[in-house]
């Protein structure tokens, strides 16, 4: 919304009923609720979603990187309303969205795929048989969307069944589709991704990598660019693989090729992403380039407006996801009420936030909360930052991964650069959960306080004209 108000371009938001008071919902020139909190109710209805378009006059629709971000029905439907689709079309979409079609996609291409489904699998007595043809331990992920929604690993037979009906249960909340692909697990290695950017006039370029490995249940908590551990020939390698399955899918805006580097340097495709990434402003930070500005010029024909030789990169900086979750207890998602809440700022700091104060936490979508990036004309630089605005933010009210991140911005592994994707499993123990801060604990009862007081008196709510009508529509 930011990018499109630079761009002069106004912008109409859609929400669930629990989500009426998102910062999203005041951000935007216009909001419609669309239905109730479950996402197959609201995020995940594609009719309403476009129904709320054509009613605002929208030319456009950016899926985000969440729901139907990754769905090529949706990317269809948007079209024939008339709408551009703010991202790859359907056909493209369904050529590499699709981790099966994208496999082979990417072994026709001649880039390496870990051994494993080269189609979905149909249900659980073809899962176990492939599981022993592969062997053990295995990968069971959902053929269709990303973020590491429904992965599940298998390390014996008697795990299979419990981890299949998770997994497709998984699946089908979070993208409305259950088909699992299995594939052998790699283990102790590095992923990472590539930032992919193409527009209709056949230019494919890559904007470097980001090292993604400090993750949990298989998502992201941490990324970098570039990656502390790729050096110019994996750089180079990556990135030719990334670029040579994107010009055979005939790809078009902004997309992410994904491998895992394994510990002898063998490289390995994953998936790709068709869509924006939540980690997308690291590569903004080092590039200078601003990714929802050229989707949108893509979207619209304009050619790319450069080529390979033309990126440029500068300095470090990483990303911490600051998400709803419990690290002392398994990272498990939590819900609640944010009383107080204090971003940090300061050179070199982004923050790209969800997050309000009074605000309550709903657990039925994903934990993610905000955003906090740190950008240093060198990695220590950029991690320094980082701690440093670690320290100065406070969400009070529930748990979230703050912790967490203090933790691995002091730990020497990871300060180093020497960490892979059993990071977390192998050095975040929990410990002993920190007492709250004395300065946290002052201000959430000063602002308890606050409302209290504002709650015994009556308040007039203003409400701007462009959310006037859907709030009513809402009430009606």
């Amino acid at each position: 919304m930011r990018t499109c108000r630079e761009l002069g371009i106004a912008t109409v938001a859609v929400y669930s009923e629990i989500d009426r008071g998102s910062p999203h919902v005041r951000a935007a020139d216009e909001a419609y609720p669309i239905g109730a909190a479950p996402p197959r109710e609201s995020y995940l209805n594609a009719e309403r979603i476009i129904a709320v378009a054509r009613r605002a006059g929208c030319d456009a629709v950016h899926p985000g990187y969440g729901f139907l971000s990754e769905n090529a029905d949706f990317a269809d439907a948007v079209a024939n309303a008339g709408l551009l689709f703010v991202g790859p079309p359907g056909s493209v979409q369904r050529a590499v969205g699709e981790k099966t079609s994208a496999r082979r996609l990417a072994a026709a291409s001649g880039v390496p795929v870990a051994e494993g489904t080269m189609q979905p699998i149909r249900d659980l007595a073809e899962a176990r048989v492939t599981a022993e043809r592969v062997g053990y331990p295995v990968l069971l992920k959902p053929a269709g969307g990303g973020g590491g929604k429904g992965m599940r690993v298998v390390r014996e037979a008697a795990e299979l069944a419990g981890a299949w009906a998770s997994s497709t249960g998984e699946a089908m909340t979070a993208f409305g589709a259950s088909a699992l692909l299995l594939e052998r697990l790699i283990e102790h290695a590095r992923h990472i991704e590539v930032q992919l950017f193409a527009d209709a006039h056949g230019t494919v370029v890559s904007l470097g990598e980001r090292d993604c490995s400090v993750q949990r249940r298989h998502q992201k908590l941490i990324e970098e660019a570039p990656g502390p551990a790729v050096d110019d020939a994996l750089r180079a390698k990556v990135s030719a693989a990334a670029t040579k399955i994107a010009a055979a899918a005939g790809y078009v805006s902004a997309g992410t090729a994904e491998f895992l580097v394994a510990p002898d340097g063998s490289i390995y495709f994953l998936e790709m992403n068709t869509r924006l990434q939540v980690e997308h402003p690291v590569t903004e930070l080092v590039t200078g380039l601003d990714l929802v500005a050229l989707q949108l010029r893509v979207a619209a024909g304009e050619p790319l407006g450069f080529g390979q030789d033309d990126v440029r990169r500068n300095g470090a900086a990483i990303e911490l996801r600051i998400t709803a979750e419990d690290p002392f207890g398994g990272f498990l998602p939590q819900g609640g009420r944010i009383e107080y809440l204090r971003e940090p700022s300061g050179p070199g700091i982004r923050m790209d936030s969800g997050l309000a104060a009074p605000m309550t936490v709903p657990t039925d979508y994903d934990p993610l909360l905000a955003k906090l990036i740190a950008w240093g004309p060198d990695r220590p630089t950029a991690i320094a930052r980082a701690r440093r605005a670690v320290r100065e933010m406070i969400v009070a009210g529930l748990p979230t991964s703050l912790p967490f991140h203090s933790f691995v911005l002091g730990e020497p592994d990871f300060v180093a650069g020497r960490y892979d994707t059993d990071y977390v499993a192998t050095h975040w123990g929990g410990g002993a959960r920190p007492e709250i801060t004395e300065s946290a604990a002052i201000a959430a009862a000063l602002a308890g306080v606050a409302r209290l007081r504002s709650a015994a008196r009556p308040s007039v709510t203003a409400v701007g004209p462009w959310v006037r009508s859907a709030h009513e529509d809402a009430l009606r």
